[in-house]
């Protein structure tokens, strides 16, 4: 069985997913039953849940007729109403009480049946057992909320192997960060984790105006595509991201003491005769080095070159 974390109601929550950004205000739990109805039924604000911002990003997604799509935080449904016309099935995972009681009832107005809402906390789901009782990969989407975003890329990293490509709203700022290239302040410790096993591809740009109420961020739609095979020499990949977490913890130290001082404890002559094994100079920082330096100083740290249990 799926692993899933149930949550309880909170009324007057708004969720931050990608339509649950759309409410702006916080509702009492009395108001709800009220609400639903307006929401259902008013035009103007189908207009602009459901305008042609959604079916563009499942345009250019390129998902496929006979895909299966997990989206995080469905919120008001204003991207699974044009997911679930495109593919085979839609798994809507949202957190909020009030709205999968919503969700819900947009789908039963619209008529659409091969949409399976969850009502759950993402981050204490099991997507790849998803996949699993799916019999097949899963594509992802949705937008994430700034707080939880490191959290599910992490999640989506770990289970990359069933869940090979997910389609990602984020702010701007963000996203920016996410696509940034070695070398600079936006260069940090998921996106050195991304680009190691992923393809970053920016499929649109979201202003604030297609949102209702208008917040105050610009938002991009990301393609992180997970590579099958990995372009590296054999390495440990758990111990790879302890490092990368390491080296990034303190990043405004050289390399060699953010990994001295960091919990992997490395002594100075050690991390420094792994560093200039790997070719890394030991003065640099995290920030610039690539993933393939990266798995480099792992192999050399870790690896055959040095025992770091004799030389700790």
């Amino acid at each position: 069985m799926t692993k899933i974390k149930k949550v309880k109601p909170r009324a007057g929550r708004a969720s931050n997913s990608l339509n649950g950004r759309l409410i702006a205000r916080v509702f009492p739990a009395t108001e709800w039953s009220s609400l639903r109805g307006v929401l259902v039924k008013s035009p103007r604000f189908i207009c602009r849940t459901h305008g042609l911002h959604a079916q563009a990003i499942v345009e250019r997604s390129g998902v496929r007729p006979d895909d299966i799509v997990v989206e995080i935080g469905p919120g008001l449904g204003a991207l699974t109403l044009p997911l679930s016309r495109a593919v085979r099935s839609v798994i809507a995972i949202e957190k909020d009480a009030a709205l999968v009681q919503v969700l819900r009832a947009q789908l039963l107005d619209a008529g659409i049946v091969n949409v399976r809402v969850i009502h759950a906390d993402v981050l204490a789901t099991d997507l790849a057992t998803l996949a699993r009782e799916a019999g097949r990969p899963l594509t992802v989407f949705g937008n994430l909320p700034y707080n939880i975003s490191s959290q599910v890329l992490i999640q989506l990293i770990a289970a990359r192997r069933l869940l090979p490509r997910a389609v990602l709203m984020f702010q701007k700022e963000l996203s920016a960060r996410l696509r940034a290239a070695p070398g600079g302040r936006d260069y940090g410790r998921i996106t050195a984790m991304l680009r190691y096993c992923a393809v970053i591809r920016r499929l649109a740009a979201v202003g604030a105006a297609h949102f209702f109420p208008v917040p105050k961020v610009d938002s991009e739609v990301l393609e992180i595509a997970f590579r099958p095979q990995l372009p590296y020499p054999e390495h440990d990949e758990a111990r790879l991201f302890r490092l990368i977490a390491a080296g990034f913890g303190q990043r405004r130290k050289t390399l060699k003491n953010a990994l001295c001082a960091s919990e992997l404890q490395i002594r100075p002559e050690t991390a420094e005769r792994a560093l200039r094994q790997a070719g890394i100079d030991p003065v640099r920082r995290a920030e610039t080095l690539s993933p393939e330096e990266f798995v480099a100083l792992e192999i050399t740290l870790f690896g055959r070159a040095l025992d770091p249990a004799a030389e700790r």
